[in-house]
């Protein structure tokens, strides 16, 4: 909650501290974000490994970022839908459906430029 006491630099410090928390709570209480961490390491990995370009670390550091940040707006509508009606229901489901496709077109996307970046220096290695 913002403080009106707060000057613009404590305002943005105070910002900093809450995203910062929930960064923590995504990676320390999410399946979901500690699969794509790992993945995006493993990806970071094969990048040394194939000494990939600039421009190929700058679209693989970007899809990483996208992915994860697609992951955790899935979880904050995922949990506000829980937290409004944790029960069943139907119009909640779709809701929840379509947040968790937002993450699904993202890792798809990421999937399809690792392709990109990676089959041609497979191929080469065979």
């Amino acid at each position: 909650m913002k403080n009106p006491n707060d000057g613009f630099i404590r305002g943005r410090l105070r910002s900093v501290t809450f995203a910062l928390k929930g960064m923590w709570l995504l990676i320390t209480t999410e399946d979901s974000i500690k699969a794509q961490l790992f993945f995006g390491f493993l990806a970071t990995c094969l990048g040394c490994y194939f000494n990939i370009s600039m421009t190929e670390w700058m679209f693989q550091c970007l899809v990483i970022g996208i992915v994860l940040v697609a992951e955790a707006l899935n979880t904050a509508v995922e949990k506000v839908a829980d937290f409004i009606h944790p029960d069943y229901h139907k119009k909640i489901g779709f809701i929840k459906d379509i947040a968790a496709g937002a993450p699904a077109f993202a890792a798809l996307i990421s999937l399809i430029i690792a392709g990109i970046i990676y089959l041609p220096k497979i191929i080469a290695i065979l």
